[in-house]
């Protein structure tokens, strides 16, 4: 049996947005030395793919992160499932905040070197002398102690959408690169500040607030569950919010939205807007946020040039694709700037008749 799926995005794309079936979005991690992550991958493709779960699941020899969906007729069994396994035995799920069923539309499970990309070497600190967890109510009371030190550990293209209240955003592009600048930018507050961190869901916390202890900061909070599980919690228990705004996710949703406020803008005209997408052309994908006005205007690209390239036969699209590293990281923003020239001098020698 084929362990991935081999038809066609768009077809799947397209029968689960004609699906009328309920599913729920959710995610988890845990960090478990694993021996054979290869052969654990396989057994849990077989056995979630009889259960009609969609998502991205990344397995390595530290752990598991995983974001899925699964039919909530079948949700019973998936937990029972996940739970059969010893040590994801009670693993805590957050459920999506707003969820329209449509956040994965195949399954996907891949073993990587790390199931979070953070760069650092873990034998040279101790991983499991994490920071203290705080649920939505500790977060609140230490989010309004003056020695507080609110920091946001996730990239720049997820704050700009929403953050909490008083939180430091740094301006960067991965987890691995927020690290060290974190560290400069509070480096004089290692004794006497508290040190809250939050991210989406919890992971890059577990990792991040290990990290900060082994430098040097004494006292290291981390928001348990993250930005999913604070705005659950909220909402059951009543508790203040002080999160603005929507809350990134990585999936085909691209976001959800935990208040009205809109604090960012359409990257094309200024209008105010917190709605992400990936530009249409196959050669750009760019993450950026659009308005309606802008996605008529553009056809759902990022610029003119990509709204040009895409109106080409699709075989000179491919042709003049080729020899261009796009890489993977899709949510890299900027990255257009430097590609676009080349796919404008493309089809200008095209329409001259220059071979390439």
């Amino acid at each position: 049996m084929a362990l991935h799926n081999k038809i066609d995005k768009r077809v799947l794309k397209e029968k689960l947005k004609e699906s009328k079936e309920e599913r729920l979005t959710i995610s988890f991690y845990q960090y478990h030395q694993l021996e054979s992550p290869e052969t654990f991958r396989d057994d849990l493709y077989l056995r979630w793919d009889k259960l009609g779960v969609f998502g991205r699941i990344y397995l390595a020899k530290e752990g598991v992160n995983a974001q899925l969906s699964v039919p909530a007729s079948n949700f019973e069994a998936f937990k029972a499932d996940l739970y059969s396994t010893h040590w994801l035995d009670g693993v805590r799920l957050n459920v999506a905040v707003e969820d329209d069923g449509k956040s994965f539309y195949k399954l996907k499970i891949k073993v990587r070197e790390k199931v979070l990309a953070d760069g650092l070497n873990d034998e040279t600190f101790d991983v499991t002398n994490k920071g203290q967890h705080v649920d939505a109510e500790g977060f609140n009371q230490l989010a309004e102690d003056p020695n507080t030190i609110i920091i946001d550990m996730r990239n720049h293209y997820e704050t700009e959408v929403g953050h909490f209240k008083g939180a430091i955003t740094p301006d960067v592009d991965t987890f691995r690169d927020s690290l060290p600048i974190i560290e400069d930018m509070i480096e004089e507050h290692k004794e006497d500040k508290n040190l809250l961190m939050y991210c989406t869901g919890g992971i890059r916390c577990e990792k991040a607030s290990a990290y900060f202890k082994h430098k040097g900061f004494k006292r290291v909070f981390q928001l348990e569950g993250g930005i999913i599980k604070y705005a659950q919690d909220a909402r059951k228990k009543g508790v203040e919010n002080k999160f603005i705004g929507k809350n990134f996710v990585f999936d085909e949703r691209l976001g959800e939205r935990i208040t009205d406020d809109v604090i960012s803008h359409c990257h094309q005209c200024g209008k105010l807007c917190d709605t992400h997408t990936n530009c249409v052309n196959d050669a750009c994908h760019l993450l950026f946020i659009q308005c309606e006005e802008c996605a008529e205007k553009y056809n759902d690209c990022c610029s003119d040039e990509c709204k040009d390239f895409i109106a080409l036969p699709e075989e000179e699209q491919k042709e003049l694709r080729k020899g261009v590293d796009l890489g993977t990281n899709i949510f890299k923003k900027g990255r257009f700037d430097k590609m676009a020239g080349k796919f404008k001098e493309k089809i200008q020698q095209k329409q001259q008749g220059i071979k390439n």
